[in-house]
Parts: C-alpha cells; sequence; structure tokens
C-alpha cells in the first residue's frame, strides 16, 4: 500500500488541478457551486488564475493524484475552505483528513485564526469529516447555486492547529 501525502499546486500544475476540479464536478455536481459545463470551458489562463488566488492541495497516493482542497483568505483573520474532494477509489484512506490538515497548517502558518467552509445539505461524510477537526455549524444557510433547490450550510472553525481539533482518520465544496 502506498503512503498518501500533499503538496501545494503550483500554477505550472494547472493540468493537473483541471483534471481533478472537473473529476470532482462530474462525481458529485450537487455538492459544488459550480457546474462542469462551466469550468470545461476555462481557458488556460483561467485556471493559472485560479491557482494564483487561492491555495490549491492535491493528494497523490505515490504517483496518482486522488484529492483537492484548497483555502483562499477572505476577511481579515478568516479564510474559506473551498474546492474539497477525494477519488472515491481513496475514500476512507485518510486523504480527506490530511488534505482538511494542510489547509488547517496553511492557515495557521498565515496567522489565520479562523476557517469557514459551507457542506451540502445531507452530506454527513463531509460533516463528521469536518467536525473530526474542529469544525461546527454556525447557523448559516444557503443554495449550493442559486435557482436550484440544494442548500448548503456554513461551519467554522477557530483556534491553532495543534489545540486537538486535527487528531482522525478520512468530501466538500466550491
Amino acid at each position: 500500500m502506498t503512503t498518501i501525502s500533499v503538496r501545494r499546486l503550483a500554477s505550472d500544475d494547472w493540468p493537473l488541478y483541471r483534471t481533478l476540479r472537473l473529476a470532482a464536478l462530474a462525481d458529485a455536481p450537487e455538492a459544488f457551486g459550480s457546474t462542469l459545463e462551466q469550468e470545461q470551458a476555462f481557458t488556460e489562463e483561467a485556471w493559472r488564475e485560479r491557482l494564483a488566488r487561492r491555495n490549491q492541495f492535491v493528494a497523490e497516493d505515490g504517483d496518482r493524484a486522488c484529492g483537492l482542497i484548497g483555502i483562499v483568505p477572505d476577511a481579515p483573520g478568516t479564510a474559506q475552505l473551498v474546492s474539497m474532494w477525494v477519488h472515491p477509489a481513496a475514500r476512507g484512506r485518510g486523504a480527506a483528513d490530511l488534505l482538511v490538515r494542510a489547509v488547517l497548517q496553511w492557515a495557521s502558518d498565515h496567522g489565520i485564526p479562523q476557517v469557514e467552509l459551507w457542506v451540502t445539505e445531507g452530506n454527513g461524510h463531509a460533516e463528521r469529516l469536518y467536525a473530526r477537526h474542529g469544525f461546527q455549524r454556525d447557523g448559516r444557510v444557503q443554495p449550493v447555486r442559486e435557482g436550484e433547490p440544494g442548500l448548503e450550510f456554513g461551519m467554522v472553525r477557530s483556534g491553532p492547529v495543534g489545540d486537538g481539533h486535527t487528531d482522525a482518520t478520512a468530501g466538500s465544496r466550491r
């Protein structure tokens, strides 16, 4: 069995990012605010710009990419966890936990004490994953996509990475 590792993507990794993001949108269209059709139309420049605006991490099982997560600074002291997805074949092997830990560590390293995210209503696996890492529902609710019936709820985590919230083991959005 290969060990899963996580690394941050660079702008030259845009083809890998594109492949994973499109796979995520195809696998779980209800979990993301965008659609496969919208993002299939993105140019190389758009993918590179996305990577420049956010801190995107990839989980790799040997030489195979198997998961994705991003973190985007928001208001002062706050960042948004986005684009969480793990390939179905890699689920249950700890990739999701490693990805969440990577973005929480990035936030801590950059002096950002609060991380927020959105989870599609009914995605109990994602909610349990985030709860293991100290996230709690914060009362916010919104549509996943405007004009569509699906809802998502907000979760928030405050505090340093090493405070006991990150001891766990193995999906969400944008």
